[in-house]
């Protein structure tokens, strides 16, 4: 009788370990051992006490091989991120040699930091770098912008602090790529590692501050309307919006100061859409065709040539009896039409954008049909202006007026993308 006990045992023993072994099918290389069970305890309890459940075992190593993955992935991202900041900054360095007044550079802009600019002085040097390197970029594009400001007038002191500022790019470059020579020959140490990272910390820090005072005054001493905005590339995330919208029109006149080279076409200038209609009002260069203005959607061919990168002064009047419009260049009329959009007013609540044609209200913006360029005084009237008054503004008349619908004031626009606004002052050194 005690035989066939035994003999019990046995085949359950054996089935058990036949069951482990089908379990591995789902884990590659994974290796079980089968272990006896005395006779008076329970198999399954002693199964329990002895192994890691299948399915805790497979999640465990499905997130094992995760992690060693993306392990792997950050190794090689951080190898790929030294290589380029070596190679980048070899490269400054070799054009602040060469040209010791010259060292421009690009970057996205960003707002002025806290004072520890670096960042946790506790990072690696991956890490460090890669903030360094990011910091330059986005003071050289600060320092061009300042650059731009001081040719536009003509001020000693800008140009006195340009090169204060400029200088102090180039001593902070060749900080940077002394510590990538020493971080790859391993010859730093931990200490010496502490006092640069310091200077470059403090070095950094007096830059912010007086890119960010020069900034600041050359903005307080603008008028609100001596500004022009600047749309650099022809992008669907580029553009400006105005604030408030027009009241519903009869007549209008619409005046501005442009600038471009763009080609096929300069784009949009300004779209203005209404819920009911995208296509309310608009003034468009597209492709290879003639400017147009566009009035609920019906289309008038205007005789304008102004992609030579030049500034010429525009305007188009419009009154909704007979549809009559008027286009005037550099205070010149160049053509006049009519039926366009004839007894249909301007409706109010809609959206003005510029630098864009809209798709959908305030939306669907189009790459292709982005302005390209630079504007400047922006005025809308509801009424027809006459030939003397739009002389006037073109020859920037002391008796020049300011539109009644919409002023070019910086508080009523809001850039988005990368559009930018400068000092600007119409029939000053324009071209």
């Amino acid at each position: 009788m005690e035989t066939g006990v035994r003999a019990s045992h046995w085949k359950l023993f054996i089935l058990y370990c036949l069951l482990a072994e089908g379990l591995t099918q789902d884990f590659g290389q994974t290796q079980f051992i089968c272990t006896s069970v005395p006779k008076d305890m329970d198999i399954c309890t002693a199964t329990l006490q002895n192994s890691v459940p299948g399915e805790d075992l497979k999640t465990t190593v499905m997130q094992l091989r995760e992690t060693v993955l993306q392990q792997k992935e950050t190794i090689m991202n951080q190898k790929e991120t030294i290589r380029e900041l070596t190679s980048k900054l070899t490269r400054c360095e070799s054009q602040s040699v060469a040209e010791p007044g010259d060292s421009r550079g690009g970057g996205r802009r960003k707002e002025p930091g806290s004072k520890n600019t670096m960042g946790d002085v506790s990072r690696g040097p991956t890490d460090t770098l890669t903030q360094l390197s990011h910091t330059l970029q986005t003071l050289k594009q600060r320092l061009e912008n300042l650059e731009q400001f001081s040719r536009n007038n003509s001020s000693i002191q800008a140009n006195s602090l340009k090169d204060l500022l400029q200088n102090k790019i180039d001593d902070l470059e060749k900080q940077v790529l002394s510590r990538v020579n020493s971080l790859e020959e391993g010859k730093s140490g931990l200490r010496n590692e502490t006092e640069q990272r310091g200077r470059v910390e403090s070095t950094l820090t007096s830059l912010h501050q007086r890119i960010t005072d020069l900034e600041k005054g050359q903005k307080e001493n603008r008028p609100l309307d001596k500004f022009q905005l600047t749309f650099p590339l022809r992008t669907n995330y580029m553009y400006a919006k105005v604030k408030k919208s027009l009241p519903e029109m009869y007549a209008f006149t619409v005046c501005m100061w442009i600038r471009s080279n763009a080609s096929p076409g300069v784009g949009t200038p300004f779209s203005y859409a209404v819920p009911t209609q995208a296509n309310e009002l608009v003034l468009i260069e597209w492709g290879n065709n003639p400017m147009e203005i566009l009035i609920n959607d019906k289309v008038a061919k205007l005789p304008f040539l102004i992609n030579d990168g030049k500034w010429h002064h525009i305007c188009v009047t419009w009154t909704t009896r007979d549809g009559v419009w008027e286009a005037f260049q550099d205070g010149v009329m160049r053509g006049t039409g009519e039926n366009l959009a004839p007894y249909h007013p301007i409706k109010s609540h809609g959206m003005l954008i510029l630098g864009q044609e809209q798709d959908t209200l305030g939306g669907g913006f189009d790459a292709t049909q982005a302005f390209v360029g630079d504007m400047s005084n922006f005025h809308i009237w509801d009424r027809k202006l006459t030939v003397g008054e739009i002389y006037n503004l073109a020859t920037c008349s002391s008796k020049a007026q300011v539109g009644n619908v919409f002023s070019w004031t910086e508080t009523g626009i809001d850039v988005y993308g990368g559009a930018s606004k400068w000092q600007f002052e119409a029939c000053r050194q324009l071209n």
